[in-house]
């Protein structure tokens, strides 16, 4: 694939977890959590977005998450747990994508607030129609996801050279 190709960064927030008395890494879905994941995956399904690769912080929340989730997708992305998106900030979520092989062209990453929010605020330099408004309405809650397009290699990913092409967050 040409680095000149359009590529797409998928962020999506784990679904709602609950509060045992277990370590925060740990924390497994609440029942709401279980039933708004598959709905955000069978969502993000139907956009048509072919996703080469997913990215899964190893917290066990965003794992169930995924595992949920992945099941409405007609096909299964390639998945890496990686260990760096648990409690990082956006700066280091840009890190993490930058090391993206440029043969990838479509991610998805699985993670956590306040990281996602923040790396999709920091990335859209822009928004299509009303994204942004709805994300702002929003906020960034418990099984949303934005997405964002760019050109470039990954490498080259830095803030404000994204598009904001549309966001997701289920009903209350």
């Amino acid at each position: 694939m040409s680095v000149a190709e359009p590529r797409t960064i998928v962020l999506f927030r784990h679904a709602k977890a609950d509060w045992p008395e277990v370590a925060d890494h740990e924390r497994p879905l609440a029942e709401r959590g279980r039933m708004d994941a598959p709905v955000a995956g069978r969502k993000l399904a139907d956009s048509g977005v072919p996703l080469d690769l997913a990215l899964c912080s190893t917290a066990a929340r965003t794992r169930e998450t995924w595992k949920l989730a992945v099941h409405e997708f007609p096909r299964r992305p390639r998945t890496v747990y990686e260990e760096r998106i648990y409690e990082a900030t956006p700066g280091q979520l840009v890190a993490v994508l930058n090391e993206t092989p440029d043969e990838v062209r479509n991610v998805l990453m699985i993670g956590h607030n306040p990281g996602m929010h923040g790396l999709t605020e920091v990335l859209a330099g822009s928004a299509e129609g009303d994204a942004r408004d709805r994300m702002v309405r929003r906020g960034f809650p418990t099984a949303a996801y934005a997405v964002l397009t760019f050109n470039g290699s990954w490498k080259t990913l830095e803030p404000g050279v994204c598009t904001l092409s549309d966001y997701w967050a289920p009903s209350k």
